[in-house]
């Protein structure tokens, strides 16, 4: 295991997850959640077993307990995060913590994807509302694999477009239904 969340590593650099433990584990119960999540704002990453194996090595896998913030509204942090296990809710900071939810998410899904790719503050507010398990892929690590193995990054991006694509058409929906 890991050393205590928040705590800093050897070189002095603060760790930003909040409640997290890593440990290097296989892949295969995220490539599992990923596969068999049945939502519109799914993540349709359609890798072969062995692309896995290789996303895996740009990953880290963090353990969260229920009631611990994963993404912070306003913070610039740049990872996007999968979800292997458990229940996030995503929820913005005006008010109790999930009086103004936008969303559940589920085995499978993808959290913090606009923060990998633009460097705007967070949106919301990501809480494990179970203990979860996720795998995080920060900036640095994404650019690495983009220069690698630039079909891998390639599809990734599509998948995680598609996935904002839903949660808009989903957001003008919900607001058209409103008015």
């Amino acid at each position: 295991m890991g050393q205590a969340p928040g705590a800093a590593d050897t070189c002095g650099k603060r760790r930003p997850l909040v409640g997290v433990w890593e440990q290097a584990l296989d892949i295969h119960a995220l490539a599992q959640a990923v596969h068999t999540l049945n939502a519109e704002d799914a993540l349709q990453l359609e890798l072969p077993p062995g692309q896995w194996q290789v996303l895996q090595q740009y990953l880290v896998r963090h353990e969260i307990r229920a009631g611990d913030l994963l993404i912070r509204q306003g913070d610039r942090e740049r990872t996007m995060y999968l979800l292997e296990s458990g229940n996030l809710q995503v929820f913005v900071s005006q008010g109790t913590p999930g009086t103004h939810r936008l969303a559940i998410l589920r085995p499978g899904s993808v959290a913090g994807e606009v923060g990998l790719f633009g460097d705007q503050p967070r949106m919301a507010n990501v809480e494990a509302m179970t203990h979860c398990v996720v795998w995080a892929l920060r900036k640095p690590r994404f650019e690495e694999l983009a220069a690698r193995v630039p079909t891998l990054a390639l599809e990734l991006v599509r998948a995680c477009a598609a996935t904002l694509a839903a949660r808009v058409r989903a957001n003008m929906e919900r607001h058209a239904a409103l008015a």
